[in-house]
């Protein structure tokens, strides 16, 4: 995760559903490490991002920043298309 000077945080991850209108959920992936058991774990988190042109779809890899309320569940704005999906039919889990 990195910040930007305006203090938003910007993160990336994968568009998993595109079905409703200007908007998107995002999954971003991170690694966290077990207090305990000093493992690697693999967690994931859905966000809902505002799309303005209906530009990304599923499987793109997009950039998300932080932002006012936009509605109820919607707190981030996509930034920029980082890849585009090459195979539209798959689906990113």
């Amino acid at each position: 995760m990195e910040k930007r000077a305006n203090r938003q945080k910007v993160l990336t991850g994968t568009v998993l559903s595109d079905k409703m209108m200007k908007t998107r959920v995002v999954q971003v992936r991170s690694l966290e490490r077990h207090a305990k058991y000093d493992k690697l774990l693999v967690t994931h988190k859905k966000y809902k991002a505002h799309d303005e042109n209906n530009e990304s779809h599923v499987g793109d890899v997009v950039s998300i920043q932080e932002t006012r309320p936009l509605s109820k569940d919607k707190r981030w704005v996509i930034v920029q298309i980082v890849a585009k999906n090459a195979n539209k039919e798959a689906v990113a889990i």
